[in-house]
Order: C-alpha cells, then sequence, then structure tokens
C-alpha cells in the first residue's frame, strides 16, 4: 500500500475470482483481507468451496446459503464468510454480465449519487501529518470525516481530536474509530472525555464479540455507538438489534460472504431503529448504497481504493466528484483487474465452473 494503514502491516491481500457457467459466460469478484488469513481463504476457495459448489446453479441467491451450511462447520463466520464472499461477487458480476447491467441496475438502483466521507487509518500518523489529511479532506469538499484513536495516553488523543476539529470546523460531522481498543471502563471515560467535540459516532471502542459491554457502553455515553465491520453473519447482527447494542451498524460486504447476505443483514437493519452505514470497499458499498432504501454515506480510506492500489485497469465503476459518487452503467461489478503485479509472484485466480441456474 502506498499509505500503510499500520507500520506492522504494509499489505493488503486481494483474491480474484473468476467463474465460468455451463454456457461460457463469466464473472469475476474477489476478497480481501488485510493482515490475517489470505492463504486460508484462497485454500477453501480452491478446494472446500469450488469442490461443492461445481455443477450446482450459477446464481447467487441459490447457492450461498448451500455453501454457508456446508462449511459452517468450519466457522458460521469470519474466514469462512470471506471466502465466501469471492464466489458470491464473482456470481453477482457473471448475472450482470449476462443481463449486460451494472450491478446497481441488477438490484433496482433507487438513487443517481451517494456521498461519500474521508476517513484514514491514521493513528500512526505524527499529529502534523494527521493535520494535513484533514486539510485534504476538507479540500476535496467533504462534509464528514473519520479519524482513529486509541492512543495510550487519552490526552494525545484529545489533542489530535481537537487538531482535526479545528481544520473541519463545527459544521462537518467528525467520527470517531477506536478498533476495539478499550474495555468497557476505559471506553467510557474516553468517550465522555471526547464528549465536547461532538463526535458524530464511536466506532468499535470495544470488542465486536462483546455485546453485553456495548449496550451497558450505549447506556452510559451520549454519543452514538457504530460497530458491525467484524460482525459475519445476519444471526450476530440480529443479536446486536435485539440487545440494543449500536446506533449504527457497519456490514463489510466481503466480511459477512459477498453481496447476498450483505442484501439480507440491510433489510434487517433498515426496518429497525438503528441506521446503516457500509464500512470500507467504496467500489462495492457505494454501488449498493445507490439500491438501499434509506440513504447513507460511504467511506472513501484515502489510497486504498483498488484504482490507487492499482488492482484494476481503468477507474473503476464509479465516478467520484468531490464527495460525490455517481455509478457508470458498466456490466456486471464493473471491476477489470489486473493480471500481475510487479510485487506480486503469484497472482494466479481461482477459477470455478458452475450449471446454469
Amino acid at each position: 500500500m502506498p499509505r500503510p494503514w499500520v507500520p506492522s502491516a504494509p499489505q493488503l491481500h486481494v483474491i480474484v475470482v473468476d467463474v465460468e457457467d455451463s454456457d461460457g459466460a463469466t464473472g469475476t469478484g474477489f476478497s480481501w483481507t488485510p493482515t490475517i488469513g489470505a492463504s486460508t481463504v484462497r485454500a477453501l476457495l480452491d478446494d472446500d468451496i469450488r469442490s461443492f459448489a461445481l455443477g450446482r446453479p450459477a446464481d447467487a441467491r441459490t447457492l450461498w446459503p448451500l455453501l454457508w451450511a456446508h462449511l459452517h462447520e468450519a466457522g458460521g463466520g469470519g474466514i469462512t464468510t470471506i471466502a465466501l464472499a469471492g464466489l458470491d461477487t464473482a456470481l453477482w458480476d457473471l448475472a450482470g454480465q449476462r443481463a449486460g447491467l451494472s450491478l446497481s441496475r441488477l438490484l433496482g438502483r433507487r438513487r443517481d449519487s451517494v456521498a461519500a466521507y474521508g476517513s484514514g487509518v491514521n493513528l500512526h500518523y505524527p499529529i502534523d501529518e494527521l493535520v494535513a489529511q484533514a486539510e485534504r479532506w476538507v479540500a476535496t469538499g467533504y462534509t464528514a470525516v473519520k479519524i482513529k484513536v486509541g492512543k495510550p495516553d487519552a490526552r494525545e488523543d484529545a489533542d489530535r481530536v481537537a487538531a482535526v476539529r479545528a481544520v473541519i470546523g463545527p459544521d462537518r460531522l467528525l467520527m470517531l474509530d477506536a478498533n476495539q481498543r478499550w474495555d468497557l471502563p476505559t471506553a467510557i471515560t474516553r468517550i465522555r472525555a471526547l464528549t465536547g467535540f461532538d463526535p458524530h459516532w464511536i466506532e468499535e471502542p470495544l470488542r465486536s464479540d462483546d455485546t453485553a459491554g456495548y449496550r451497558a457502553l450505549r447506556a452510559a455515553v451520549d454519543v452514538p455507538i457504530a460497530l458491525g465491520e467484524n460482525v459475519h453473519t445476519i444471526h450476530r447482527f440480529r443479536d446486536l438489534l435485539d440487545a440494543g447494542a449500536a446506533d449504527i451498524l457497519q456490514p463489510n460486504v466481503v466480511r459477512v460472504g459477498g453481496i447476498t447476505p450483505f442484501l439480507e443483514i440491510a433489510e434487517l437493519i433498515e426496518a429497525s431503529d438503528a441506521r446503516l452505514a457500509p464500512h470500507l470497499l467504496m467500489e462495492l458499498s457505494g454501488q449498493l448504497a445507490l439500491t438501499l432504501a434509506a440513504e447513507t454515506a460511504v467511506e472513501d480510506v484515502e489510497d486504498a481504493d483498488f484504482a490507487s492500489l492499482g488492482l484494476i485497469t481503468g477507474s473503476g465503476p464509479l465516478e467520484q466528484a468531490g464527495a460525490v459518487l455517481r455509478m457508470r452503467d458498466t456490466p456486471g461489478l464493473g471491476l477489470d483487474f489486473v493480471q500481475s503485479l510487479p510485487s506480486t509472484t503469484d497472482l494466479s485466480r481461482p477459477s470455478i465452473r458452475l450449471e446454469n441456474a
């Protein structure tokens, strides 16, 4: 990555998956993980997913629940759903290619544009670099931005948040993301100390598994709680909603297993009192946001889109003008992955041939 998210993890791992149906039509999808599990995801695709999928219907909604049940013994979510996303996204691309429709047209586009907000994985940035990033976001025209918190010294967190708030002014939304760094007592103390900077939400202050902790935290602080990027199944999202654990839920389209489960999770959230904010992967999240019942902004992490990383030819399916995203009506997902990278020794891709639905 040109702008590593943390010094110890300078790479992202993307597994590109090609699928072919019995008529010879093809689709391309992907799975993704920042640091952990890429080789395991690839192995699941090459072995268990491929052997189960071969000969079955080339239809994402039909195949996904069958595959999830098949893989469940290895885990209901996490590595299994991340791997499932590779085939699921490829099948949706195949469906779009066959229909001659972009993903948003295939699903039923409700609006022509979606807002993006500026975001950065910047906890390791010196404060002057963090301020410079915030200045770039203001110059781009974002009306909302997100930064990381969770320094060992609470005063340093406060100084950094204060510096960004000074740059963006009082009228832009400021979101904070702690990336699961605190326990409950620490989270309560830290969030209360930052309340004066008017945070729009605090994201993942606790481990994502700690449903009881989130329920207690939400009752103890006034800042809205965001959660969901590390939640993998519709059942866990339902548990969080039933527990009243969060105000904003953030499914990641790859981590939940692809477009098929994302759409089901979105319906669940939209029927609740919580808000939906897709996590990362602007190329897919932006397209899906055009189809959701409620308007939502999508996250634009600086220098982390596929075009900036050199993973796709062209600029991808989205046209960006400042903080506004619009869609190019390219059939399928609109992602044309490159065939080789200078720093990659093996970019061979899992390929799966299925029967037509």
